[in-house]
């Protein structure tokens, strides 16, 4: 599977960089992430639960960074498994490019997967990683970006922790 694609982020190149860097970062943008520690300063251990159709299955997995160019972009590359679910492994070519007083994250990424999941179809799987490169970064932009000023921000917040049965009480 290839998917290529590109975010604008509200934040300098030098602050993007050091967020994709940035282990609690991660944690809160990587949709489903249990656990991700850093090992040294190219090599992260995470664990990530995932629901693709049917299928529901814990990844535990070893992310490398290489070609490092601060802060300009690098390549990340993983391996994961699943266990009878079974793995997925690939990688990103990340570059960050400056666009006025924000960056423009452009990224391609290569995957491969094996095992149960690969049995339920492309449509599904590539549905599946687009949404969740899609969540990545929204995620990633709310946290990188400036934060929203005024008494609209723990609004928000209120409304998201609430999730949608709570939204759809309050504005009966």
């Amino acid at each position: 599977m290839e998917m290529n694609g590109s975010q604008r982020i509200e934040a300098s190149r030098e602050q993007v960089y050091a967020a994709l860097n940035d282990v609690e970062v991660l944690r809160q943008c990587i949709p489903g992430c249990d656990s991700i520690e850093k090992t040294s300063d190219t090599e992260m251990n995470a664990k990530v639960t995932l629901r693709v159709g049917p299928v529901k299955a814990s990844f535990t997995g070893k992310v490398t960074l290489s070609d490092l160019d601060p802060p300009n972009g690098y390549t990340i590359s993983g391996e994961g498994s699943g266990g009878m679910a079974g793995f997925a492994k690939g990688g990103a070519r990340v570059v960050l490019v400056p666009d006025g007083e924000a960056t423009m994250l452009n990224y391609a990424v290569s995957a491969e997967i094996g095992g149960k999941i690969a049995q339920l179809g492309s449509r599904l799987i590539d549905g599946t990683a687009k949404k969740l490169a899609g969540d990545f970064f929204s995620k990633f932009s709310q946290i990188v970006g400036p934060q929203p000023a005024g008494d609209d921000a723990p609004a928000a917040e209120v409304a998201e922790k609430k999730g949608w049965v709570g939204r759809l009480r309050d504005s009966l």
